[in-house]
């Protein structure tokens, strides 16, 4: 059985990261960019990683370029701008494909694992989110316009 566990990706500033190296926590992972209607979120997600980095939640920031352009730095400036903007310490990753055929193989493996409205896997924005539990199995899908500190009742029951 294939878990979050089994996929790797390369982190913001260039190094290999094994999502094992998470192993046993709750993970938030989010499909982020810089310049959309919902990079405000970037708070929320950042306060969420705050409050419950101790009890064992990670949140994974995974740029994206592919929803009307609104990632087109490179990963030195979408570190910079989250840094600047909105303080982000949770790991960030270098820029993915979340859809077609050169999506990241974990973002192929989290939508299969849960469909989306209407049963259609394609991410359909920025800021789409999955919960993965502590066992590396998918929880749950939320749209973009969830925000996430609508997600602490979720958090809490995932992280027990």
């Amino acid at each position: 059985m294939t878990t979050a566990y089994d996929f790797s990706a390369t982190g913001i500033d260039g190094q290999d990261v094994a999502l094992d190296d998470y192993r046993g926590k709750v993970l938030l992972v989010v499909n982020v960019a810089s310049k959309c209607g919902f990079t405000p979120q970037y708070e929320g997600l950042e306060a969420l990683s705050r409050k419950y980095a101790e009890r064992g939640l990670v949140v994974l920031g995974f740029p994206c370029d592919q929803f009307g352009h609104q990632e087109p730095g490179d990963e030195a400036e979408i570190k910079n701008f989250c840094s600047l903007n909105y303080d982000v310490t949770f790991p960030m990753f270098a820029k993915v494909d979340v859809n077609g055929d050169a999506a990241h193989p974990l973002w192929k493996w989290l939508k299969n694992e849960k469909g989306g409205f209407l049963g259609i896997d394609a991410i359909k924005w920025n800021f789409s989110k999955f919960l993965v539990g502590r066992d590396g199995r998918v929880i749950k899908r939320y749209a973009p316009t969830e925000k996430p500190e609508a997600l602490g009742g979720d958090i809490e029951a995932a992280l027990g």
